[in-house]
Parts: C-alpha cells; sequence; structure tokens
C-alpha cells in the first residue's frame, strides 16, 4: 500500500483535563501516515488526496471543541479523514502534547492510534413469519449502523433447516458490508438488530424470525469466549456457502486457506 505522510501540523489547541489548559491553550503537534494506492493518479489531482485538504479536515477537528482526553481527539480526526476521503484505506495518526503538565522533564507527550476501513462479511436468516420481509429488513437496519456500508448482496434461498429439523425451512442471504467499527463493534450492533426485531434464542439451532452472524472479518482469525471469527463450521453449511459464493467467489478461508468455491464444491461432493 502506497503512503501519504503530513507531518508534524503545528495547533495551539485547548484540550486537557486540567481547567487551566482548555483556558491557557497549549501546542500540539499532529502527523498522519495515509495508507492509499498512488499507481493511479498519473499526475491527475482527482486520482490522489490532496494533501492540504486532508490538513484542512484535521484542522476543522482539532478547533471543533475542547476535549479532555487527545485519545478522543485521534479517533474524531481519523474517523473524519476515513469518512471524507475515499481513497484513503488506513490511518495512522500521531498526536504529540510538548507541554503536557505531568511535572517532570520531558519532550512530549502522545498518542498513536492506527485506523482502517475493515470488509466484513455477515450470514442472514429467518424462518419465521414474512421470511423475505424480515432479511429486507434486516438488512436495512445492518445499512444504518454508524460508519457501515454495505458493498455487496446475495441472492436470497432457502434452505433447509440445519440441526433441529422440526422447523420450516429458512431463507438465506449474505452481504458484505465496509466499515469503521471493530469485530466487537459489529457484534453489538447485530445483536442490538436482532432484539429489536424479536428474536428470542430458547432452541439451539431453533425457529428464529432473525440471525445475523459474522462469517469474516478481513482476513483476520478472532477467538474469544463469545466470538470467533471466521464463523465456526461454515465450510459446513451450504446455506452460508452458497450466497457467499455468489459474491466472493474467490475470498480465501484465512484458516482453511481454501476459496470459497473450492470449500462448496468439498460440500457438494460430500453430499453426493
Amino acid at each position: 500500500m502506497d503512503k501519504i505522510y503530513i507531518r508534524d501540523l503545528e495547533f495551539i489547541g485547548y484540550h486537557g483535563v486540567f481547567e487551566e489548559e482548555k483556558k491557557l491553550g497549549q501546542k500540539f503537534y499532529l502527523s498522519l501516515e495515509l495508507s492509499t494506492n498512488l499507481r493511479e493518479a498519473n499526475d491527475d489531482i482527482t486520482k490522489t488526496t490532496h494533501y492540504g485538504e486532508v490538513a484542512e479536515t484535521v484542522k476543522k477537528v482539532f478547533f471543533q471543541k475542547k476535549y479532555d482526553l487527545i485519545e478522543t481527539l485521534a479517533e474524531d480526526i481519523a474517523r473524519e479523514v476515513l469518512l471524507s476521503f475515499p481513497l484513503i484505506k488506513e490511518v495512522k495518526l500521531e498526536i504529540k502534547k510538548p507541554w503536557a503538565p505531568v511535572g517532570l522533564p520531558l519532550k512530549d507527550v502522545a498518542v498513536e492510534i492506527t485506523r482502517k476501513w475493515n470488509e466484513v462479511y455477515l450470514s442472514l436468516g429467518s424462518n419465521m413469519g414474512n421470511k423475505k420481509e424480515n432479511l429486507e429488513k434486516a438488512i436495512k437496519e445492518v445499512s444504518k449502523i454508524r460508519d457501515t456500508f454495505i458493498i455487496k448482496e446475495s441472492k436470497i434461498i432457502e434452505t433447509e433447516p440445519f440441526g433441529y429439523k422440526e422447523q420450516d425451512d429458512f431463507l438465506n442471504s449474505c452481504i458484505g458490508i465496509k466499515t469503521l467499527l471493530t469485530a466487537r463493534e459489529v457484534l453489538t450492533e447485530l445483536l442490538a438488530i436482532e432484539i429489536r426485531m424479536g428474536r428470542e434464542r430458547k432452541i439451539k439451532w431453533g425457529p428464529r424470525i432473525i440471525d445475523l452472524d459474522i462469517i469474516f472479518y478481513n482476513k483476520e482469525v478472532i477467538e474469544e469466549d463469545d466470538l470467533i471469527v471466521p464463523h465456526p463450521y461454515m465450510e459446513y453449511r451450504d446455506f452460508v456457502l452458497k450466497p457467499l459464493e455468489e459474491i466472493i467467489p474467490n475470498f480465501v478461508h484465512p484458516l482453511l486457506s481454501k476459496r470459497i468455491t473450492a470449500l462448496r464444491k468439498e460440500l457438494e461432493n460430500e453430499k453426493n
């Protein structure tokens, strides 16, 4: 990935926990490393990111209010840069505070964060009520999640229930989203959508008005008590693989090192 650097933007700001910091002001230095693709620029400013405009965006956020924590200031700047400049894929931001009131000699106090667009794939299922309407509503709700955009959407398919068989057939689909949220934050949003739509968890693999699962989060492997990515056993579930194959056939499973197309073919062969 190519880089654009903006180093040591200097501002006098009024950020800090102490009241004196908000009244007297102090010096801050901000540096950004912007990950992008510069190959297509070809001497055309419209095909790259104008670093002067990025600097002005940083300035706008810096002076929009007085922050207690430069950690929060850093979050707001990184978010605004990523939302405002579509060619920027990732931002590394450092904020240095050389006059930090710590009572000891120092060069500066600094925070550094890295934020980026994440590509996430979700599986959706419903087998209660108006199943098609449930999926459409869930997709609409996902599109309303903050700093999140739907980038791919599969067709809806009908599948037999998995695990617990004494229930109606499902309608399933998969969508791809681009988001600034972490995997944990995405999970929280999905669970909230399920609750708003009336999902109740009574029987494992039982009937549900809506089911929303994270299948992939970039190519990351996450192992937590209540968050496992890639989704476990997705390679055995045709209702996941079939819609995924439609939208990302060549995506390589980060643990199995196989493309979605190959995983689905293997599952078909096992059935036959």
